[in-house]
Formats: structure tokens, sequence, C-alpha cells
């Protein structure tokens, strides 16, 4: 059975009123199973018969603009999923689903529950309360605590590898990661968060990195299409190859990825390249 029937059944089974009230997903694409989830809700809450680019509903466009108060998304604030996220998960559900039947959450890597915040999260899995469905996703169902595990139905969604549509997003993603860090004067470090809430794997981010330093080499051999690169001199353009080298050759050496991608934009800046 592919994903797109395993999700069909949750949607039969909402439709029965035989959801359970906490799904563990473990997928080998933690944004695709986001993705799906999401579209999901969207397909059991649209007022119409839900099409992929509805713009009629109003709860699909306030799922598209993260603004559904009944629909609350967790993922890890830095290495891990803090209690502090898990006890507002509670209070704001306390309170009745506006717009929906239901308060659904969906917490990304799950297996990021540290000691205090999975404890947190096991006593509200245990005691839900009424209209409230949950589903939790990981990458590493082995590392998701054992007792929240036995609490929940678990679901597989493996996605069919297709090598040419991951490179293509790798691409993607460098090409849009190094186009806000070269044009953004102020704030630049929140974008690394950003690329980490869905590429968390290091051979992602070292895939990733490794594109953007054939990206700046294709600049310096005059070879690119970016604008935003082309307008670079040769002299800063060595500078962030060699920059980006190091990068990939610290994390090799298994630096902290957080740290080494702060470290890299802090070193990338205007002021930094002009004096190293």
């Amino acid at each position: 059975m592919d994903v797109a029937e395993k999700l069909g059944q949750l949607e039969n089974l909402y439709r029965e009123n035989r959801l359970s009230h906490v799904y563990l997903l473990e997928t080998n694409d933690l944004q695709k199973a986001t993705t799906d989830v999401i579209k999901l809700i969207k397909k059991i809450n649209c007022e119409f018969t839900y099409k992929d680019t509805c713009q009629k509903c109003n709860v699909c466009n306030l799922i598209n603009n993260n603004s559904l108060p009944s629909l609350i998304v967790i993922e890890p604030d830095g290495q891990n999923i803090k209690k502090e996220q898990v006890i507002d998960l509670k209070k704001r559900f306390s309170f009745k689903p506006i717009y929906t039947p239901n308060n659904v959450y969906i917490i990304k890597n799950a297996d990021k529950l540290n000691g205090s915040s999975a404890n947190t999260m096991l006593k509200f899995i245990e005691e839900p309360g009424d209209n409230i469905i949950g589903f939790l996703i990981t990458t590493n169902l082995n590392n998701v605590i054992s007792t929240i595990r036995s609490r929940c139905e678990i679901l597989s969604l493996m996605y069919t590898e297709n090598t040419e549509e991951i490179a293509e997003n790798i691409k993607k993603v460098a090409s849009n990661y190094l186009q806000l860090i070269e044009l953004e004067k102020v704030d630049k470090i929140m974008y690394n968060k950003n690329v980490l809430n869905d590429y968390s794997e290091r051979s992602d981010i070292e895939q990733i990195f490794q594109e953007i330093l054939n990206l700046y080499i294709e600049a310096y051999e005059g070879k690119t299409t970016l604008a935003f690169l082309s307008n670079l001199a040769p002299l800063a353009l060595r500078k962030r190859i060699s920059l980006t080298a190091k990068f990939l050759e610290d994390l090799n050496n298994n630096a902290n990825i957080e740290l080494l991608m702060d470290k890299f934009i802090i070193e990338l800046s205007d002021d930094y390249a002009e004096n190293i």
C-alpha cells in the first residue's frame, strides 16, 4: 500500500469517526510527510469539494497562511523540542477548536522530544481532552521514547526515492539560501533555521553546501546564470569558495551543524570578507 492509499484510509476513518487521537508516522521524507498530513487536514475540513488549488475555502486559506487557530505545528527549537512548546500546545488546545471540528497538532522530528518535553507530551497523549487529533512525525522511530510509541497508532509513510527530484530540490534550496544571505543585510542567521527545519540530516546539509560550493565555482569561472553572484568580484568569490570548502571539511569532522552554519553566515558577512 503506497502513501496515498494510507492517507486515504485515514481520511475514511475520520469520516467514519474512527480516527485515533494520536498517530506516530515514520517516514523517509519529513517534509513530504508533513505536507501530506497538512493536505489531509485540508481535505477533511474543506468547506467545498477539496482541490489542491482550493482558493475559496476559508479553512484552506487559513492553513495556507499558517493562521488556522486549531492547527499547531511544532518543530525543534534548536536541537530539541522543549517542554515549554508542549505546555503552550496544551494551553492553546484547552479551548474548543475554531473553524474546524477538531484541534489538530503536528510534531515534526518527534524523536527530538527531550526528557522533560517527552514526559509532558506523554501526559497530554494520555489525557488529550475532546476533539484533539495529533500526528507525530519522525525519520527514526526507534529514537522516539518507548512510552510515547506504545500509546500511538504507528503508521509508515515511506516515499519512493526520486534521485532527479531530490537533486533538483537540493539545487533550489542552495540557490534560494545563497540569494537570501548574499542580498539580505540583517538577520541572515534566521535562514539557517529555515533550512534546518526541512533538512536536519548531516547528509542533506552536506549536499546543500556542496551545491553552494559548485555555484560559487561556476560564478568564479564566469559560468553562472545567477545575477546576484555574477556581480561579486573574483577576490570575493575566491574567499567564498574557501569558506564553503572549510565548512564541508568541518562538517565531515562531525562539528555541530547549527553552530557551523551560524559561523558560516558570520564569516561570509561583507566586513569579514573584506578583511580575511
